[in-house]
């Protein structure tokens, strides 16, 4: 059976590096993508190495371009970034599950009946899988908080406690 696609804001994928993460993600039974453009601009100069890992770079539709040239002027967009409008697209497109970080997105992707996760289900999937040890999810979470990535911690800490 073939993986299913999970297109990925960057804002998960520097969670997954700043928590030291990025390799056990990759050995998870998916295919991570995210669309080029956001690529290009938003990860490639400090996240060159995600390549090599297996994170896929996809383009665009046409019809994607029109759709979210739509959602910029949606009211319930306002606020979302930009390159966070190409991943909602791009899981639109190719009609999967999408990864964010950000409240805003998650509710516009909810709204549009998109399947919507963060880093903490990446966790867990990790932890489910046999990837990481719950100790090591521990350690993952501090070195996120460390570097300032902005997590819901009370939902960290109720998670960790499940694990462990």
């Amino acid at each position: 059976m073939p993986q299913a696609l999970v297109i990925s804001d960057a804002n998960i994928l520097i969670d997954m590096e700043a928590g030291g993460l990025l390799r056990p993600m990759f050995r998870l039974d998916y295919r991570f993508a995210v669309p080029d453009v956001s690529f290009d601009i938003e990860l490639r100069q400090f996240h060159p190495g995600l390549i090599r890992l297996g994170l896929r770079r996809m383009e665009l539709s046409g019809e994607s371009v029109r759709y979210i040239e739509t959602l910029a002027s949606d009211a319930r967009a306002r606020g979302v970034g930009r390159y966070d409008l190409f991943a909602l697209a791009l899981a639109r497109q190719e009609n999967c599950l999408l990864l964010t970080g950000d409240t805003l997105m998650r509710t516009l992707a909810e709204d549009e009946g998109r399947e919507v996760h963060g880093t903490l289900w990446l966790v867990e999937q990790m932890v489910s899988a046999g990837l990481i040890k719950p100790k090591r999810a521990r350690q993952a979470y501090d070195a996120m908080q460390t570097a300032g990535r902005r997590l819901p911690w009370e939902e960290v800490e109720e998670q960790l406690r499940r694990f462990e």
